[in-house]
């Protein structure tokens, strides 16, 4: 698939679901500030409480104070990065979503690890996620390149970063603050190399029409290269959705192929590639089958470690699960969210790091619920569709995180 958030330098990269299934994250949506507290390593600050499903799903928050960070530990220091200039989006082809990309310099002389990163949302009543991604020097000058050729602040990335390689190095969602794990891991930072901040705007609020401009941040945590850590990657499962309408509803975008034909004009070609790459790797080249639940299992092509989950869907999500060789004498559950709270997206350490061997299974499995869509502000007064993957809020996702290092 030409657009995929990470182009797998993943450890079961190579098959067609690897690139799938990394179509987005999250394309995380909505933003609800969420004040956080100070926070011990391997926890994380200002997950929201639990909210019923009308506010859980879907609300924007007013601007928000930047969370307090935990202490820095030995070798650490901040950075913060702002974007140089407010930026007011503009949603594509009839739409209601804009993804921008923004290139930003940490302006690192010696190699780091990114230990831990904070996602300062301006506008939360635009934004709806954010993924940062790191570009190593070699790719730095076509980034460069890039947004000088691109008018305005940034350029249009649905998808992915823009270019070729950006490797998936942290990401904002509602609940997701600053998550802190041992101190012996992080993202490997080259000199030189550069960020890409990847913003996932929604103007449903508008009727696609801009509604005001954001001039989010990124507050990094750093060491100063010496110390030789663990590297760590991010790695995405993502299953189908094929969710129909819900009874009693009705319309064109009731059916299948109306739905499938609006998503790609919203979003190009790209995402009704991905609805149907996605769904014949998933279903080893059969039909789709409509339905409420679906899962997706992938093969582990190398050896690592699991140190902490995430899961993301959007409005619709009602449970998700990533399990590790589900129906076998040693499997085990490494994420469960049986009530799915759209606002609490927050990275979930593991108690224990999970071993994961070659060849193991890993299951992500979501369900959705079509009958929320007439209880939610940001959908009731929407055409009912048959949803399937794809990057607007009223599209959905079933997308499984696991923050990953190999085994040497």
């Amino acid at each position: 698939m030409e657009h995929s958030v990470m182009r797998r330098r993943a450890r079961w990269a190579g098959t067609a679901a690897a690139a799938l299934a990394t179509v987005v994250l999250v394309a995380s949506c909505g933003a609800q500030g969420h004040p956080a507290t100070a926070h011990d390593p391997g926890t994380t600050a200002g997950a929201s409480p639990k909210a019923g499903a009308t506010e859980a799903h879907g609300g924007h928050g007013s601007a928000a104070e930047p969370p307090p960070a935990a202490p820095l530990r030995a070798s650490e220091r901040f950075a913060t990065l702002t974007l140089p200039e407010p930026y007011t989006p503009k949603a594509p082809s009839g739409g209601t979503d804009e993804y921008r990309c923004f290139l930003l310099d940490p302006g690192l002389g010696k190699r780091a690890f990114l230990t831990g990163s904070q996602f300062l949302p301006q506008n939360t009543d635009l934004v709806h996620h954010a993924i940062i991604f790191r570009v190593d020097p070699d790719k730095a000058e076509a980034a460069r390149k890039l947004d000088a050729g691109t008018p305005g602040e940034g350029w249009t990335c649905f998808g992915d970063a823009g270019i070729d390689d950006g490797a998936w190095v942290g990401h904002w969602a509602p609940g997701a603050d600053e998550t802190l794990l041992d101190e012996k891991l992080g993202y490997p930072m080259p000199p030189g190399s550069k960020l890409i901040m990847q913003v996932h705007y929604n103007l449903l609020a508008t009727g696609g029409k801009p509604g005001g401009s954001d001039r989010s941040a990124i507050r990094l945590r750093l060491t100063d290269g010496k110390a030789d850590l663990k590297p760590l990657e991010t790695v995405t499962l993502a299953a189908p959705v094929e969710l129909p309408c819900a009874p009693g509803e009705s319309g064109p975008l009731c059916e299948r192929e109306a739905a499938v034909r609006d998503v790609a004009q919203r979003f190009g070609e790209q995402a009704e590639a991905a609805v149907t790459g996605l769904g014949q790797f998933c279903r080893a080249g059969g039909p789709p089958a409509a339905g409420p639940t679906q899962h997706c299992d992938q093969k582990a092509e190398a050896s690592g470690t699991v140190h902490a989950t995430a899961g993301h869907m959007h409005l619709l999500g009602r449970s998700i699960k990533v399990e590790l060789n589900p129906g076998t004498p040693g499997a085990k559950t490494l994420l469960d969210i049986p009530d799915y709270n759209f606002d609490e997206q927050a990275i979930r350490p593991l108690a224990e790091p999970a071993a994961v061997k070659a060849g193991d299974t890993l299951r992500v499995t979501c369900t959705h619920d079509a009958g929320l869509r007439a209880m939610l502000p940001a959908l009731r007064d929407l055409p009912p569709r048959y949803v399937v993957w794809g990057e607007g809020t009223s599209d959905e996702m079933c997308l499984g995180l696991l923050v990953w290092s190999a085994r040497s």
